[in-house]
């Protein structure tokens, strides 16, 4: 039997991918890009889960000293010969991933990024003995290294200039520049914003980030990534040679996410081709540049599940791999138009926005026009076309990424209309007292403040279901009620039956789509004749209950109609 090589889940690190038969899928040609358009500070901007860490462990393996040519056996920069004799292994270089640079106190932030860039510096005990350094440099760095706890710590004094103070020893010691790679740059700023010290932060990633790219003369280049742009008045102010590379960027537009000629092999590489409509469906759609792209996490992923189950279905990797506090806000946020863009979205059409490809953290919420801007580019919404003037045509790009709109719009839904208690009161008492004109006025004015999350090219079936699934829950908030759902009586089953409180009393509901509005009187009387024609209040009256309502409600879009009779 073909042994198939190990899928990486979860593994970001190039050299253990490499050593120990994990598949990988090639984006060596990065380095030639970086190599070829040489740029001194280069920030890639991609949402998460989508190879930054990944690509950035591999341009640490290609251009540190002492790396093992091997890695590299095969992939597509080995057919560079002059690049890879020119710089590969050439480079002193200095590594950091700032995602775990997070604390509810700005002092717990700070400590864990001393512990980070520590444990960096650390890597080079050799610094300490190097005959290339005075002896006053050597204790400097035996002074701002100190081990505890068994890790090293980076000295409060010095944290500004820590980066600086690194590459010039490195510098000095092998004679050549150093490479600086910073991944995730922009996650303590975030955890910062979100636990309330963000000025201080801030103001440390900007000196941090200012000593070591614009002031720092032993820097060869340095590469960045992360999820946001931050406005370079904020962070990166007076860095002249910068570049940045987005989502609406076309170059190295192919080389974070995996392209359709990519997934197409994975799938061929694990006999899985069959699969390929359903990746497409789920987790392809996002534009980078002129490239259409998958996400990597949850290809991977779903490969993995189908080896062990083949009948396995699409899951919500990349959505589950965190929260989704972005959506949330966006959608509590939202007014009257904002809800009907999302509704356009949800049913798979795009809407036009203007975008700031640039902010600081703390001008998110000052609109709702910035909170579109971050959904663009941390991946919830993709572009369609090129954009003219800055205006974005936008739309959802998969089924995943759907399912979590839907998702909070339906809690959303639930807090802030659920759990208005008077409302739901006078909806239920309508039901007991046979108030058809009462419900139907209640529900068209549910209807009118939701976010509809209806597919409109579903089936009539699904539709009903959709509108079956919010009376539900509308009527549940009468915790006093016993409620089935689709419950066997007499000939049929019964959409919803309830027993109230009062033993004599019922309740049977039958529920109908209705494709236009001329058609809700005719849906409600077909409603009425299957709930007597098929002897739904059978269960009812066994149970002893003689005083039973029947209802038929039919629905279009945002409109209903209730009709109610006594049986």
């Amino acid at each position: 039997m073909e042994q198939r090589l190990k899928l990486p889940v979860g593994i970001d690190d190039f050299e253990k991918i490499r050593r120990n038969e994990f598949y990988y899928v090639d984006k060596t040609k990065l380095i030639e890009q970086l190599l070829q358009n040489w740029g001194e500070v280069s920030l890639f901007t991609r949402p998460r889960r989508f190879g930054k860490t990944l690509n950035m462990s591999m341009l640490k393996c290609f251009f540190e000293i002492g790396t093992d040519h091997a890695l590299f056996d095969g992939l597509y920069i080995s057919g560079n010969k002059e690049l890879c004799d020119t710089y590969m292994g050439k480079y002193p270089v200095i590594f950091l991933s700032l995602k775990g640079v997070e604390g509810l106190t700005f002092e717990e932030a700070k400590e864990n990024l001393q512990q980070l860039i520590g444990n960096e510096a650390g890597r080079f005990p050799f610094l300490k003995e190097s005959p290339e350094l005075s002896d006053e440099e050597k204790q400097q760095y035996l002074a701002l290294t100190t081990f505890k706890e068994g890790r090293y710590v980076f000295a409060d004094s010095t944290l500004t200039f820590s980066l600086q103070f690194l590459s010039r020893l490195l510098h000095k010691h092998y004679g050549h520049k150093t490479v600086i790679l910073i991944d995730e740059y922009d996650v303590p700023l975030d955890k910062a914003f979100q636990n309330g010290y963000y000025r201080e932060m801030i103001s440390l990633i900007r000196g941090l980030l200012g000593q070591a790219l614009k002031t720092n003369t032993s820097l060869q280049f340095a590469v960045l990534t992360g999820c946001l742009r931050i406005s370079k008045e904020s962070i990166f102010t007076g860095l002249n040679n910068f570049a940045v590379n987005s989502v609406v960027d076309v170059e190295h537009d192919e080389q974070f996410g995996f392209t359709d000629t990519e997934v197409h092999q994975i799938l061929d590489d694990y006999k899985l081709n069959q699969h390929f409509s359903e990746m497409k469906e789920w987790y392809d759609g996002y534009r980078f540049g002129n490239a259409d792209i998958y996400c990597p996490w949850d290809v991977i992923n779903h490969v993995k599940k189908l080896l062990i189950d083949p009948q396995a279905d699409p899951q919500a990797f990349w959505i589950n791999t965190s929260g989704n506090g972005l959506v949330k806000r966006f959608v509590d946020k939202a007014d009257k138009t904002t809800r009907d863009e999302i509704e356009q979205l949800i049913a798979g059409n795009p809407i036009e926005k203007r975008i700031r490809l640039e902010l600081t953290y703390d001008e998110i919420d000052n609109s709702i026009d910035n909170l579109w801007s971050v959904l663009f580019t941390t991946g919830y919404l993709t572009q369609v076309g090129k954009a003219v003037d800055g205006v974005y045509r936008l739309v959802i790009p998969n089924k995943e990424v759907r399912e979590v709109f839907v998702f909070q719009i339906q809690e959303w839904f639930r807090q802030t209309i659920v759990e208005d208690a008077k409302p739901m009161q006078e909806l239920c008492q309508a039901f007991l007292d046979g108030d058809a004109e009462k419900i139907q006025k209640h529900l068209t004015q549910i209807l009118g403040r939701m976010i509809s999350i209806l597919d409109t090219k579903a089936r009539d079936e699904q539709k009903e279901n959709f509108y079956h699934g919010l009376l539900l829950g509308l009527l549940r908030s009468e915790r006093d009620w016993l409620i089935r759902s689709n419950v066997e009586s007499g000939d049929g089953f019964c959409d919803i039956l309830i027993e109230p409180e009062d033993p004599d009393a019922g309740m049977i509901i039958e529920l109908k789509y209705a494709a236009t509005f001329l058609e809700l009187d005719g849906a409600c009387e077909k409603a009425m004749q299957q709930i007597g024609d098929r002897r739904y209040d059978e269960a009812l009256r066994n149970d002893g209950r003689e005083n039973i309502l029947a209802y038929g409600i039919a629905f279009c879009k945002k409109r209903c109609k209730v009709v109610c009779e006594k049986l």
